[in-house]
């Protein structure tokens, strides 16, 4: 290429009609081109959160809403039988050998009921309960914690099993079954820290039925336990 090419007379050479036209009709589908990839209307796609879990859809969502259930309280029964406050009585420690044993029963009886092949990971190989925001070290703590939980549970299964689409076997019999396993547990629970209190009206409403809550408000009261991970139920016929 010669030099001549970049002297300023050929810059300030006239255009033609046409050519100027050409250049011109080039120029403005290039500045349509990229308004129209600046529009806001554009769909961007968005990074799926890692740590955002729906829970499948029906009778299977409910499932997996009882194995997290379980997964909180055999986290805390066996935490509590690691390292126990040293004010927690002997018998009391028996108490909480039979609540986690329960559990764990439990938490694999529902497993096995998601999963038969037990081959497939349930959730992320991070997922865990955390027991931070409770203080494990002293009897009452301890007792408390375990109060939370067990109310909890006991108050979302009779909700949980009215909301099963079908009267699978042996689905609804075992959850069943745990649900009255789970009432007794509270109800013992709440006996230990405050003799008297399992009927209390947080618990039993002036009928004497037990105060139930759907899985949106139990998932809602776990949240900070699941931490970062986020469990969405919207899947659940959640009733309103």
């Amino acid at each position: 290429m010669s030099d001549h090419t970049f002297l300023p007379a050929w810059r300030e050479q006239s255009l033609g009609r046409r050519v100027f036209l050409r250049v011109s009709a080039a120029s403005a589908a290039s500045v349509a081109l990229i308004a129209a990839g600046c529009s806001t209307t554009t769909v961007t796609p968005t990074p799926a959160d890692p740590y955002q879990l729906a829970l499948p859809t029906g009778d299977p969502g409910l499932l997996y809403f009882a194995y997290m259930m379980a997964l909180a309280q055999t986290t805390l029964y066996q935490k509590v039988m690691d390292a126990p406050p040293t004010d927690l009585t002997a018998a009391e420690r028996a108490v909480f050998v039979d609540l986690r044993d329960h559990k764990v029963v439990h938490q694999q009886t529902i497993r096995y009921l998601i999963d038969p092949t037990g081959i497939n990971q349930l959730l992320p190989t991070d997922f865990a309960f955390s027991l931070s925001k409770f203080t494990l070290t002293t009897r009452a703590g301890v007792l408390a914690a375990a109060q939370q939980l067990a109310d909890l549970a006991a108050a979302a299964y009779p909700v949980l099993l009215t909301l099963f689409t079908t009267s699978s076997i042996p689905q609804r019999t075992l959850l069943l079954k745990m649900s009255s396993v789970q009432a007794r547990h509270a109800a013992a629970v709440r006996d230990l820290l405050t003799p008297g209190s399992f009927a209390n009206s947080d618990v039993v409403d002036s009928a004497g039925q037990l105060l139930t809550k759907t899985p949106t408000e139990v998932i809602a009261a776990l949240a900070p336990y699941f931490a970062p991970y986020v469990i969405s139920v919207a899947g659940l016929a959640v009733p309103v």
